[in-house]
């Protein structure tokens, strides 16, 4: 049995999935499977991973067609034979010792599962990587020692991902935690991470980052009409998981309604403008629902945040033109005042380079020198 099985679910990445292939098989710890589920690719991604495949036996390559992200997890799930799965998306990659080092911490402190920060990245017209550092936790007192989650509500405000870990595969196989399987959705890495955390016992957040994850993928879960609710069919799968039991749902209620609240807000900045108004008048109908059944407590809340609630749910109206709307043409503004000053910083770089070069140069000089002449000979008559 590997230590690690990694599950790598693949739909048309070809410009990033060999850089993601080769970080894997990097790993110092090389006592783990790489399974990779070709979710139907129409690109050259499938040719790329039998190129790899080839070359190395620990990879197990899963052809199937499209059925969407949440299922091609749960196939890789399902096929895994490692202690622990982990997760990593084709457009990231991790550093060599990543798997070795949190298989190390999950053993010695035997958890059912360890995440640890890590790094978003942006490659400038230059090529330069941006790296910008990410903690799971704003407090350092909760690094780096057991804690139970499942008894821990507070703790769903650690920075949502399924990927800078691992997890035991007995706890995910004994608590039946899979993603959504709703075909074409998105977001259903959401309902993974909170079954994780509504039933693990033993976890550990470590402060050192490993993973690498791309924020310049140009596809996006939200520019498309049919992928702007994505986002809410996914917590009403989320909370048809915590209501069956209700001890759960009573504990997880208000931070459940918490991560609902910022993740719709996350959504509806991304979404293209044209869908906002329409997903604020739907966002302000579940958050008076939430109200009137006394699921959301005012006190996990920001005074910010609690600010935004009260308005939308009150005035949806006003609450889109005079927040999401104005946000919107001010943000448009700066993107043109930008652009604008780009094209100045442009044309005052242009007029230098003209005004520095030896035929400018010299055309004033061939101007300059005939005035001389002629006011010599004036003054001299």
């Amino acid at each position: 049995m590997a230590k690690v099985s990694i599950i790598i679910p693949v739909y048309n990445v070809q410009h990033y999935l060999e850089e993601c292939m080769e970080s894997v098989l990097r790993q110092t710890l090389e006592d783990i499977e790489i399974i990779c589920v070709n979710d139907g690719s129409t690109d050259n991604s499938l040719k790329i991973l039998n190129k790899f495949q080839t070359g190395d036996k620990r990879i197990r390559l899963i052809n199937k067609e499209n059925g969407g992200y949440g299922q091609a997890m749960n196939v890789g799930i399902a096929k895994a034979a490692g202690e622990y799965i982990g997760i990593v998306e084709p457009d990231d990659y991790v550093p060599p010792d990543m798997y070795q080092e949190l298989y190390q911490t999950a053993k010695e402190n035997n958890l059912d599962f360890v995440k640890a920060d890590f790094y978003r990245f942006t490659t400038g017209a230059d090529g330069e990587r941006e790296f910008i550092y990410n903690h799971l936790s704003p407090d350092f007192e909760h690094y780096n020692k057991v804690f139970n989650p499942s008894r821990t509500p507070e703790t769903l405000r650690f920075l949502m991902n399924t990927w800078s870990g691992i997890y035991r595969r007995e706890f995910l196989e004994e608590n039946g935690i899979r993603h959504n399987e709703t075909p074409g959705a998105s977001f259903q890495d959401n309902g993974f991470w909170f079954q994780t955390f509504v039933y693990g016992e033993r976890a550990m957040i470590v402060d050192k980052p490993y993973y690498r994850n791309r924020r310049d993928n140009p596809s996006s879960s939200v520019n498309s009409r049919e992928k702007v609710y994505c986002i809410n069919i996914e917590y009403d799968f989320i909370r048809g998981i915590l209501i069956k039991n209700p001890e759960i749902w009573e504990r997880f209620q208000s931070m459940y309604w918490f991560k609902k609240y910022h993740n719709y807000m996350g959504a509806l900045w991304r979404m293209k403008e044209e869908y906002r108004r329409e997903y604020v008048l739907r966002f302000s109908e579940e958050l008076k629902r939430g109200m009137a059944l006394g699921e959301m407590k005012r006190e996990v809340f920001s005074d910010s945040a609690w600010g935004h609630i009260v308005s939308m749910t009150e005035n949806p109206e006003q609450y889109y033109l005079g927040r999401v709307y104005a946000k919107s043409v001010d943000e448009r503004l700066f993107e043109r005042i930008n652009e604008l000053e780009q094209k100045n910083q442009k044309l005052r770089d242009e007029i230098a380079r003209v005004r520095g070069s030896k035929s400018f140069r010299l055309g004033r000089m061939l101007l300059y020198v005939p005035g001389k002449l002629r006011k010599r000979f004036h003054r001299g008559r």
